[in-house]
């Protein structure tokens, strides 16, 4: 139980760091905020770095401080400086040079995928890896259509995780929302898979379904 509150805390935090590069914007992660951050959850997220700036918006948003569309200025993530930040990252030329040609010789599985993320000139940006090198990449718009392939690998692979998790782990009605509301992703990406993706993808429905 700890290890799956732990989990939602981190992926909340995730959802509050990314909210630029989300469709929808904070309109789309807010509802997910309140209705996932549980006591245990909010207590996981005092002990964890901009958690205490999270678990405040997310009080904002339940005493209706906050519209579910906004946030306050000053518990934005980042400081609000995301936009500038991330432009701001320079790489030297070898640097530039070894992750342009990771890009290119990406191949789209498993082993590429944790071969892309080992490089230290990737590791360099933490856990916004994602975020900072596609800023970088908008001056080199030839290279966007793989990296592009990149994401929808990392994508493939993370639900395909997580899938696997919820499947393995009881679901609350709460998480069985939100798996709902996911589902076109796990419809997108898990037949990517092949047979054994297509064959996840329906065991997530049927533990979906058998809760309703």
């Amino acid at each position: 139980m700890k290890a799956k509150i732990k989990t939602t805390a981190q992926r909340l935090l995730n959802l509050y760091r990314q909210e630029h590069v989300i469709v929808g914007g904070w309109a789309t992660v807010n509802p997910v905020f309140v209705d996932e951050a549980t006591d245990d959850v909010i207590a996981e997220l005092r002990d964890m770095p901009a958690g205490k700036t999270l678990v405040q918006h997310i009080e904002n948003l339940r005493s209706g401080k906050t519209p579910m569309d906004s946030i306050e200025r000053e518990l934005l993530p980042y400081g609000g400086m995301m936009n500038d930040a991330i432009p701001s990252i320079t790489l030297t030329n070898n640097e530039w040079q070894e992750l342009q040609n990771a890009i290119e010789r990406f191949t789209p599985d498993q082993p590429g995928l944790d071969q892309l993320i080992s490089m230290p000139v990737v590791r360099k940006f933490g856990e916004e890896w994602q975020i900072a090198i596609r800023s970088i990449l908008g001056k080199h718009p030839h290279l966007l259509p793989k990296w592009d392939i990149i994401k929808q690998t990392y994508d493939a692979y993370r639900l395909w995780n997580t899938a696997n998790e919820i499947i393995a782990t009881p679901l609350s009605e709460r998480s069985r929302a939100q798996v709902q509301a996911d589902m076109p992703e796990y419809e997108t990406y898990l037949p990517k898979f092949g047979v054994h993706g297509i064959e996840l993808l329906e065991k997530l429905r049927t533990v979906i379904s058998s809760l309703n």
